[in-house]
């Protein structure tokens, strides 16, 4: 039986506890022995660059998963000029791990409607099962919409390899903000992250 890798792409500005537990949650479900964090220098899709450096971004994820075997963090994408695609990367991890393993993409459900749009995005779901994550509480997303713009085999796939994850109420956005206006983030970070950003002082009004 191939190995079961999961990747898992993302900014990461900052990671936050409900990146690990989703994680944590596809990693027992998908029975996979492994998880890649991968942040993105920026994402095709979105025009804004992260808030916080490229090495700080490194630094608290190797913080935030530091204790857990099961996590790994890859700046693959942080290496390679943009633009930068998901077809590329799973190429390139390919070549790194070999053909005896499966590959696993996490997104979540608000990015299913802009998949058909993504680079090469057939040849993407022929190499590597793409895994929409669907927060708990929230209705199942709708799959017959992209019949028109990708095959029934495809569509049907998808569907196959949707998730249901945690329901969490916090995302780096409102994290950033939180810590722009001096409010408590402490439940929502990792202590190291969160003294690591005070100690570099990230997400602050600068001078």
């Amino acid at each position: 039986m191939n190995e079961k890798i999961i990747l898992f792409g993302g900014t990461f500005d900052p990671i936050h506890k409900g990146h690990i537990e989703v994680a944590q949650s596809a990693l027992e479900k998908i029975g996979a022995g492994k998880i890649i964090l991968i942040p993105a220098r920026r994402s095709p899709h979105k025009n804004k660059q992260p808030v916080a450096a490229d090495i700080d971004r490194i630094a608290m994820l190797q913080l935030a998963v530091n204790s857990n075997k099961a996590f790994q963090i890859s700046n693959i994408e942080l290496n390679r000029a943009e633009p930068s695609y998901t077809i590329d990367t799973i190429h390139q991890l390919r070549e790194k791990f070999g053909d005896d393993c499966d590959f696993y993409w996490l997104i979540g459900a608000d990015m299913l409607k802009d998949l058909p749009l993504w680079h090469k995005i057939n040849d993407l779901l022929d190499e590597c099962n793409i895994c929409v994550m669907n927060r708990g509480g929230y209705e199942k997303p709708d799959f017959n919409s992209l019949r028109r713009k990708l095959s029934p085999e495809k569509t049907e796939k998808l569907r196959q390899n949707m998730i249901e994850t945690p329901l969490i109420e916090i995302n780096s956005t409102e994290i950033r903000q939180r810590l722009f206006n001096e409010q408590d983030v402490s439940q929502f970070l990792h202590p190291d992250v969160l003294d690591y950003i005070k100690r570099r002082k990230l997400y602050i009004a600068k001078d």
